[in-house]
């Protein structure tokens, strides 16, 4: 039986330029965690330059070389499967997986979107919200499921911009946020320290130690166990 190792091995799914990719590369790649293998669902991104640069291995899926999505979507699960990813990241990428896809990656695969998250799901987040007039703006990381941007989110900031009507300017205030947030959740995984309660799925948080589970391999799913501590609060 395979062992937990002291690195937790992740894959991160790109679209376009890689600097959410660059901010893991620069963090928990190498202590933490191993990025194990980089996919994109576009050729010739610059995100795919920066795994190259850090001897990571990459691919590119496009759906157009596949029948469907759910083949792409085979093809995908079955290369990460081979590197051997137990968390999977997107970051900045800009394709729905199935459900068949996340069967295979249970508990296992986290977003960074550019919204303050169920605000403004889905694609042109910070256009939504400066169509809106919203004055404040922010990042999640949340956990995906079967829906567009609904699974349970993990971390959130946000910052006011009460004079942005630019959607570059928006997003050049969110990246350092993204840049702290998803290493951070990243590390959270793999120190085992995120609890799910069944009776609140919605809320996964900290757990006040690492959740105990020594002799499995890794991951059997999130352990959804509350802390006697965690119990009271409301």
């Amino acid at each position: 039986m395979r062992r937990v190792a002291d690195s937790l091995p992740i894959a991160v799914l790109v679209s376009g330029t890689g600097t959410n990719l660059q901010a893991l590369l620069d963090t928990v790649h190498g202590s933490e965690a191993q990025i194990v293998a980089v996919a994109s669902s576009i050729a010739d991104v610059p995100a795919l330059a920066r795994a190259a640069e850090r001897d990571v291995p990459s691919a590119v899926f496009t759906r157009g070389d596949y029948p469907d999505r759910a083949a792409r979507d085979d093809a995908l699960a079955d290369w990460l499967d081979e590197r051997g990813a137990r968390l999977v990241v997107l970051a900045g990428y800009m394709e729905l997986l199935g459900s068949a896809f996340l069967r295979r990656f249970p508990g296992a695969v986290i977003n960074v979107h550019p919204s303050l998250l169920p605000a403004f799901a889905g694609i042109r987040a910070v256009a939504q919200a400066l169509e809106y007039g919203v004055a404040v703006f922010g990042v999640t990381v949340h956990f995906v499921d079967d829906g567009v941007d609904t699974g349970p989110v993990i971390m959130q900031r946000a910052v006011e911009l009460p004079y942005a009507r630019d959607e570059d300017e928006v997003l050049r205030a969110l990246r350092p946020l993204e840049h702290a947030l998803l290493p951070e959740a990243v590390r959270m995984f793999a120190r085992r320290e995120l609890v799910i309660d069944p009776s609140d799925p919605r809320h996964p948080r900290r757990g006040p130690t690492p959740v105990p589970d020594t002799s499995a391999d890794w991951p059997t799913g999130l352990r959804a166990r509350r802390s006697a501590s965690d119990a009271g609060e409301g």
